[in-house]
This record gives C-alpha cells, sequence and structure tokens, in this order.
C-alpha cells in the first residue's frame, strides 16, 4: 500500500469536519474496485432462502467486517467470493466474473480461511500444508520455498515447518491455516471467524497479525471489538439482506442501530471516543 493511501486509511474525516462521502468518493478515486457483487440471492439446498439481492463493491485495501447475527447470512456470503458457493445474481472479482470456467483464476485471487482450521490443515506438516497451494500452482521448487518461509514468518511461525499441524494450539492452527492463503499471494483474503476459540492471549497475537497483512480483507465475525480493531467499514447482515454499510467509527455512535444486532453500545461509545482522542492527539 502507497504511502499516500495508508494516509487516507488511517485518517478521521469528522475530526477534520470534512464530509464523509467527499472523502470516500476522493478516497476511491485513488483505489480500485476488487469485488463487485449485484443482485445476489441464495438458497440452501432444502429450499431456505439464505441470501436475497445483496450489493456490495470493496476497493482495494479496504478491511471490511461482515456483522451479523447467526444465520444472517455472514459465511455464506464470504463463501461466494472464492465460488465455494454460486447464486444468482453478479459476483466479479479484480474484473473476473466467478463462474465454474473461471473458478481455477479466482481462487488464486481470493485466499478464503475458513471458520475451523482442522478444515484447512491435512497434510503431515505445517510447511507442507502452506506448501499445497504454489505446489498446484504448478511453482517451481525455489519459488515454493520461498513462499512458504514468507508465509511462516508473517505469520511468526518461523521453525515450525517439520511440526504437525495438528499437535498445535487453536491459535497455531490459526496462523497456519492463514499461512495457507498467504503462500498463494492471493490479493483478496476471506476470513470466516478469524479469532473464535482462542484466549484473550491468542485472540491479541492473531490480531496483531492480520493487522500486518497489506491485502484487501472481507473478514466475518460477531465479535464487535475484532471488527474494530481489524477494520475501518462494516457491513450488517440479518436475515439474508444487507441492513447498512457504513463506516466503523458511524456504527460506533449509533446505538440504536448498535442494540438492535445485539452489541454493548456502551462499549462502543468508549472505543469510539477513544480513538476520536487517540487522532485528535496524534494530528
Amino acid at each position: 500500500m502507497s504511502y499516500k493511501i495508508e494516509l487516507w486509511h488511517s485518517f478521521d474525516p469528522a475530526i477534520a469536519g470534512l464530509d464523509f462521502e467527499i472523502w470516500t468518493w476522493a478516497l476511491r478515486m485513488q483505489t480500485n474496485k476488487v469485488i463487485e457483487i449485484d443482485h445476489l440471492s441464495y438458497d440452501y439446498p432444502d429450499g431456505t432462502p439464505a441470501l436475497r439481492d445483496i450489493h456490495l463493491e470493496v476497493y482495494e485495501h479496504e478491511s471490511i467486517a461482515i456483522l451479523g447475527p447467526n444465520g444472517a447470512g455472514k459465511s455464506t456470503l464470504l463463501y461466494h467470493l472464492n465460488g465455494t458457493l454460486m447464486g444468482e445474481g453478479k459476483v466479479i472479482i479484480l474484473g473476473i466474473p466467478v463462474d465454474k470456467k473461471n473458478l481455477k483464476e479466482i481462487r488464486r485471487k481470493v485466499g478464503l480461511v475458513f471458520q475451523s482450521p482442522e478444515d484447512q490443515l491435512f497434510c503431515p506438516t505445517v510447511f507442507d500444508d502452506v506448501a499445497f497451494g504454489p505446489l498446484n500452482m504448478g511453482l517451481d521448487e525455489k519459488s515454493v520455498q520461498h513462499r512458504v518461509e514468507k508465509a511462516l514468518e508473517m505469520m511468526g511461525l518461523k521453525g515450525f515447518e517439520g511440526r504437525s499441524a495438528h499437535h498445535l494450539s487453536e491459535g497455531e492452527k490459526k496462523k497456519v491455516a492463514l499461512a495457507t492463503v498467504l503462500s498463494m499471494d492471493s490479493e483478496i483474503l476471506a476470513l470466516d471467524e478469524p479469532t473464535d476459540n482462542l484466549d484473550p492471549s491468542g485472540n491479541r497475537m492473531l490480531i496483531e497479525r492480520i493487522q500486518s497483512i497489506p491485502q484487501t480483507k472481507v473478514i466475518v465475525t460477531h465479535h464487535l471489538p475484532v471488527a474494530i480493531d481489524l477494520c475501518e467499514r462494516a457491513v450488517l447482515l440479518y436475515g439474508g439482506r444487507k441492513i447498512e454499510d457504513l463506516p466503523m467509527r458511524e456504527l460506533l455512535k449509533d446505538r440504536a442501530l448498535l442494540e438492535r444486532f445485539g452489541f454493548d453500545a456502551d462499549y462502543a461509545q468508549w472505543m469510539y471516543e477513544r480513538n476520536v482522542k487517540f487522532q485528535s492527539s496524534s494530528s
């Protein structure tokens, strides 16, 4: 990410008295649309509606939280990004339609990390798990070695190459699962409940690792603190429909919306005031 884009993403226009719509338009003029979803609907095999008429645009280097209660359609939406699921409507990734003939290319561009790392780790060693994707891309041995080393270093797992993922802690397994998509050098990361089942220490360490990743990120979570730490934008789903799409700081100020979705409005208000004070003192 360029220094100019970093400044735009870390800047709060409200503090400077700027209109958010103007600021957003200016930001997006400097970045590229990487995800475009239009009129997306999906039914489960038994006919139960899962998603209804979803519209969503995501721009390069954005980090977006998909929030909502259980059964809202969060993971179902996420799985449409790499073609694991395909419903009615349009899903375009980096200008490429998500359809059967493009799945191989789409899955190179969108790295999907499942909620449970056991669904992603199946090789004898950590090295083999992280090397699996690059090998299937047809890369030579030297390139595979470099990608594995880089991905493990980003996740703080240097020295874990020969270990079995199944003997690691839950937090370590989640970092290995994330390394398996980082080694693919995907331009978009789709993370499904990345901090589930972690203790506070493991939660914090994983959040710090995810924060260090420069790629565009779409993160499904029902933990508001995780969304606040990782994302500048929130998309709220309920009953398979998109209810709101707004800056994270605007969500933190909207007590009625927070309470409607079962979030702690007092905690959100405290986080908003803390962030405003921090940005004011840094400016």
